[in-house]
């Protein structure tokens, strides 16, 4: 299942080897599509990437930090550092192919 992250826990949990993190909110249509296939991800990639959701109302601090402007956007970090940012539904092989990449 993916992490749901908030300020206070975001450090530690994107700072040691591969992160996705998916920027959303409940209001959001394109998001719904997309979390049950983050959720696939956090299965299938247990173990080999950390797959984690910020909801942007609950969390703006780190929506702004990161210049998250549209949801839903998945940004992928490497040792705490983003890499890549995907804004809009992203396809599960997508994804995994961008995750596959920095592992």
């Amino acid at each position: 299942m993916a992490v749901a992250l908030t300020k206070d826990n975001f450090t530690t949990s994107v700072q040691n080897g591969v992160s996705l993190v998916d920027f959303w909110a409940p209001w959001c249509g394109p998001c719904k599509m997309q979390l049950p296939i983050v959720e696939e991800l956090a299965t299938e990639l247990e173990g080999q990437a950390t797959i984690a959701k910020i909801n942007v109302d609950e969390e703006p601090e780190l929506a702004s930090q990161f210049g998250v402007m549209s949801i839903p956007t998945l940004i992928l970090f490497k040792d705490g550092q983003p890499v890549d940012k995907m804004v809009g539904v992203q396809s599960k092989d997508a994804l995994k192919a961008k995750i596959s990449g920095q592992l």
